[in-house]
Parts: C-alpha cells; structure tokens; sequence
C-alpha cells in the first residue's frame, strides 16, 4: 500500500475519484450515462467532450515543461487557428461543403503549425527566455485574430464544422475521441521511444544533454511546433463548438488552466521528469470541478475565488510535504500513546 501511495498519479486518481464521489453524493444522475439514438449522454460524457480543447492545449504544454520551458501563446494560437478555418469557410460560396471545410482545417492547422515552430525558433535558436518568447505571441496573437476577421465575431453555419465539436462516432462524441488519439499518439511517442528520454534529459540539464550528443535544440524546437500544432486543433474545436470566431474570447486564460492541470498531474515546472497521464487526469479534474462550480450555482463573480480555494485544497492533499509532515505527526503521536500507556502501567505495578 506505502508503494501505491508513494506512486506520483495515486493522489492526483485520489483527488479526481474524490471530486466524482462529492458529486455523486450531491446529485446521483451524476455517474448516469444512458444510451439515446445511439449515442451516449450524461454528466461525465459532457465532462469529457467539453475538456477536449483544454485537454490539446495541456498535452503540447506537457511536453514544452518537460523541456524546461513555457508556453504562454497558446491562448491566442487557438484565436487565431479559429478565426483563420472560420474566415476561410464563411468566404466560401458553400459553407457546407466537406472540400471547403477540409481545407480550412488545413490551412488553420499550417498556421497554427507556423506559430508554433515559430516560438521554438526564438526558444532554441536564438535563445530568448520561453516566457518572452511565446509572451510576445500572447499578446500579437490576438491582434492577428482580430485582423483576420476584421474585428468582428465571424459565424458559420456549416454541418461539417460543427460536426467537430458536437457530433457522435462509435456512440461517442467525435471530440473525445479527438483527444484520446491525440493522448495516445503522444504517450507512444514520448514512452515508447527514445524521444521521450530526450526530451527528459534536455529538461533536466540542457548543456549536458547537448555535451552528450542529444540534440537539444531540435528536441526544443519540435516541443514548442508540437505545441502549437496542439493549440490550433483546440482552437478549431472551440470555434466549432460555439460556432463562431471570437479572438478575443477563444482561448482566454487557457494557457494558465493548462499550466495547473499539468501541475495537478505531477509534471514539475522544473522540466525533466513529465507524465502524460498524469496531465489527463489534471485536466479531467479541473472540468470536473468546473461542472461542479456550475451545478452548485456559484455566482460568476464568485466563481474563480471558489475555484481558487478547491485548487488549494487539491494541490495540499498532492503535497509530498504534507504527506511527511502528516506521518511524522501520527508517528509521533503513536510514540506519545506507547509513552502514556507504558507509564501508566508502571504506575499500576
């Protein structure tokens, strides 16, 4: 059991099962999942379709930390990917069109792709700090969204778009199923090849790992187009959920909900070590805490100081410091007990 517990995904599994079980205990048709038309419904298919464009974001994040760096542009890559694949389909003479709607996910994924690569080359080549580096993109990025669609909010009505965001496959929301594959793409690449041990010894020391023959700057670089790449999709899948381009709203503080699932997961901001299921479990627990937030009717005001408090509460019961103090705490009140009793029965004979 001291192995489970020492096992760096038992408190972030513990703390996602807790939030499920507080749910469940509140409302029961929480875990209910029924079957419609062929289709799944209920409060935990929802939490899953709706971390799809979080969950893109937080993986490509996953990986830049591992290389000890950061990437704050991912917010305004996903504007810019939307507002390019919607700005392209609304120019169209037939929105509807599946060639029309292929090329616009094409061309906003290259973008997307661009910004990224982008990003690494101010990272790995010219050597700025990644917190500047993508900070720049973070706050031109959105500008270049806006100048896209003119500064308006550009909306669509195209079955095939939409289909991205809301529709079913194998009775599952083609969504989900977008980030599944992406998970398991990633988690085999980063696992089950040598790119994984790269990119942890580039986090862990950079000079050295360059010294040794591995190379960094690629490694760096193929992090942040990866990263990118990640973004846009999630763009795409936000713009096609709601239908529309917003640059100012897609992707709002995205970036810092993906730093914390990574953080939630295990994965330290230090680079080197990172867990890519750790991450998913970091993501499904902020959507599930965001669905409670909303079921428990906190005022919108209110609502991020609530949140605020959770994550708190979450990251001290993750807290290897805190499991410490919590053991020797109980050692030595068990230590104490032993000195009570056996005191007690000198006094006795």
């Amino acid at each position: 059991m001291k192995a489970l517990m020492r096992h760096r995904l038992f408190w972030p599994i513990v703390a996602l099962l807790a939030l499920i079980a507080i749910n469940t205990i509140a409302r029961p048709q929480f875990i209910l999942v029924t079957l419609r038309d062929g289709e799944l419904y209920g409060a935990l298919i929802d939490i899953l379709r709706n971390s799809a464009p979080l969950m893109l974001v937080a993986l490509g994040m996953t990986i830049v930390i591992a290389t000890r760096g950061i990437d704050l542009s991912v917010g305004a890559i996903m504007a810019v990917s939307g507002a390019v694949a919607l700005t392209i389909i609304d120019g169209s003479p037939d929105p509807g069109n599946l060639g029309t709607v292929a090329v616009a996910l094409l061309v906003a994924l290259a973008v997307s792709l661009v910004l990224g690569a982008w990003n690494g080359f101010l990272v790995a080549v010219v050597g700025i700090q990644p917190i500047i580096a993508t900070l720049v993109l973070m706050l031109a990025g959105r500008g270049m969204a806006l100048l896209i669609t003119e500064g308006f909010i550009t909306t669509v009505n195209s079955q095939p778009y939409e289909f991205l965001a809301t529709g079913y496959l194998i009775a599952l929301p083609f969504a989900l199923l977008i980030w599944v594959i992406a998970a398991v793409v990633i988690a085999l690449l980063e696992r089950r090849t040598a790119l994984g041990m790269l990119t942890e010894a580039v986090g862990i020391n950079p000079e050295a790992s360059r010294l040794a023959g591995v190379r960094a700057r690629g490694i760096v670089f193929g992090a942040y187009a990866a990263s990118g790449l990640l973004a846009g999709i999630a763009g795409i899948i936000y713009s096609s959920n709601i239908r529309a381009a917003d640059a100012n709203a897609a992707g709002l503080f995205i970036e810092l909900y993906a730093i914390l699932a990574v953080v939630l997961g295990g994965t330290s901001l230090m680079g080197g070590k990172f867990t890519i299921a750790g991450t998913v479990i970091g993501v499904l627990t902020i959507q599930t805490l965001e669905a409670t937030i909303l079921f428990l009717g906190v005022p919108s005001a209110q609502s991020p100081v609530f949140f605020a408090l959770v994550v708190i509460v979450v990251v001290l019961v993750q807290s290897p410091r805190l499991h410490r103090w919590a053991r020797s705490a109980l050692s030595s009140a068990r230590s104490r007990n032993r000195s009570d009793a056996d005191a007690r029965t000198g006094v006795a004979s």
